[in-house]
């Protein structure tokens, strides 16, 4: 169902004929979560429809772990989109709503909520099982598994890989004490090359690199940015959330950190200055450089999901837990305009020539004039639509949480009514 005001502009705008290796990768044959190494969901050759319906769907999500679910990834040619589910699924399709193929691996209790990174034929991604995998891109066939114990007993990969210069590079988790790690894994053979086991609180993020600048970097549940220097990997600084004297919530790892500040979402690297929020309500600008903060967005709520930037505008879009989507200016930290989106947004955001999209807690996914804010259209699904939403060649890929009754009653039984979907929406001509 679409649901219009006819306040926004998608569909007249015209798209990029081409985008720099800045939002994407310096390789072709790369395609990672949130486009590119400097994770900022940014679009421009891709033109959002003015009316959308559903083209094809199919059940993936059946956990309900409240963690965001993995977002799509498309191969780099854009001919087959893999989606991996949180029951330990990983699933290819075509674009026309084939299935390509299907692969269970052993992340079968929460399954996978971090994103997969594409390299030629092979398919890389994390899962809650500890244990990171590489997939034929053709078949689905099993390339090498890393195991958890070889990689000092990890609990669990949360984090989407990066890939650069024939390495890649993944954040862990771990669970005595609560802490994670920076691994470099060398990707033909899914041998550990390196690792800093620095960071604490079990690290969701995925890491962000930014070429320009020498940095790879990412947060955690401390509240902290950690930042090393690329490609040396010598620890640069590190930012510490929450306002003077960090967060003052619950105290964990006898003592090492304390929550209140927790960082859930992915930093998006611009023009020397990283952005991203945190669970003291704040969004961020960093300088990559020292790690100093630039300016911060104070908002009246939680902030989990991961901004998108037009880097071509320096217009940074973020949404939190206050149930609104803003968009900010990238420099002055000023806010430009504000939307209603009915719930918490704790996935991505992505911005196209001239949309922002964005999914919600009210179980819609939403479309938004950029410059204006106005609302294009919405489209309701049936679970929170908590994944990021991935337009490639006209079409919108995305993927929500299954539907439960009593999840937060603890007096009943929480009881799944019905599975989360991946979804494929197209222009509705």
């Amino acid at each position: 169902m679409n649901t219009f005001d006819n306040s926004g502009n998608c569909g007249s705008v015209e798209p990029a004929a081409s985008v720099s290796e800045y939002a994407t990768h310096p390789n072709e044959n790369v395609s990672m979560f949130r486009r590119g190494l400097r994770r900022l969901g940014y679009f421009p050759d891709e033109v959002v429809p003015e009316s959308v319906r559903v083209n094809w769907t199919f059940p993936i999500n059946y956990v309900g772990h409240t963690a965001a679910k993995a977002s799509p990834v498309p191969t780099p040619d854009g001919e087959t989109i893999v989606f991996a589910g949180d029951s330990g699924w990983v699933h290819a399709y075509a674009p026309n709503g084939e299935k390509r193929w299907a692969t269970l691996t052993g992340a079968t209790e929460l399954g996978f909520h971090g994103s997969a990174a594409i390299v030629d034929d092979t398919v890389y991604i994390g899962g809650y099982d500890g244990d990171l995998y590489a997939l034929d891109r053709e078949t689905g066939d099993l390339v090498w598994r890393t195991r958890s114990r070889d990689l000092e007993g990890t609990l669990a990969i949360g984090s989407s890989p990066a890939y650069y210069d024939g390495r890649l590079y993944v954040i862990a988790e771990y669970g005595s004490p609560s802490s994670g790690a920076l691994w470099e894994i060398d990707p033909e053979t899914g041998e550990p090359t390196w690792s800093d086991d620095r960071i604490w609180g079990q690290p969701h993020p995925s890491p962000t690199i930014d070429l320009d600048a020498g940095r790879i970097l990412a947060g955690s549940n401390d509240g902290v940015v950690y930042c090393w220097a690329f490609p040396s990997l010598q620890f640069a600084w590190s930012f510490q959330t929450g306002g003077e004297g960090g967060p003052d919530g619950e105290s964990k790892a006898d003592g090492a950190f304390r929550l209140g500040a927790q960082i859930k979402g992915t930093v998006a690297a611009h023009d020397g200055y990283g952005y991203v929020g945190s669970w003291d309500d704040t969004f961020y600008c960093i300088d990559l450089e020292d790690g100093t903060e630039e300016w911060a967005f104070e908002t009246d709520g939680s902030i989990m999901a991961n901004p998108a930037v037009d880097v071509d505008e320096d217009v940074v879009y973020m949404g939190n837990d206050d149930g609104a989507v803003y968009a900010i200016d990238a420099k002055s930290g000023e806010e430009l305009w504000s939307a209603d989106v009915g719930g918490r947004v704790i996935g991505g955001l992505s911005v196209t020539a001239g949309s922002v999209l964005v999914g919600s807690y009210d179980s819609h996914l939403y479309a938004f004039d950029k410059e204006t804010g106005g609302q294009c259209w919405r489209v309701e699904n049936r679970g929170r639509v908590t994944s990021a939403p991935v337009p490639v060649d006209g079409r919108i890929y995305y993927a929500e949480r299954a539907v439960f009754s009593n999840y937060y009653d603890d007096d009943k039984e929480t009881t799944m009514d019905e599975p989360g979907h991946a979804y494929c929406l197209v222009a509705d001509e």
